[in-house]
């Protein structure tokens, strides 16, 4: 799996079931914009067609990110130093 920011390349999958090349875009809780997303992701889903638990669970996992955000630091979404980024993607 590819990942948007290549800090995030040691997130594995050890099933193996997302395929070498398939772009993945992670968001954390801590990311202030979290809730809302995963929110507009379940909209969008449901537009789509898709089946009501796995909307369910999308919000529910919202809310979760909220209760989270209450309790811990939040912050906006930021990108690692070029300093620190071990290799660089394309388009970025």
């Amino acid at each position: 799996m590819k990942y948007a920011r290549p800090d995030y390349n040691r997130i594995q999958d050890p099933a193996n079931l997302i395929p070498e090349n398939e772009p993945v875009f992670l968001i954390r809780a801590q990311d202030i914009t979290a809730p809302k997303v995963v929110r507009y992701w379940a909209a969008q889903a449901e537009r789509e067609g898709a089946k009501k638990d796995i909307i369910r669970s999308a919000q529910k996992w919202a809310s979760r990110m909220e209760k989270w955000q209450r309790d811990h630091m939040k912050k906006i979404p930021d990108m690692p130093k070029k300093s620190e980024m071990k290799e660089e993607v394309n388009g970025l």
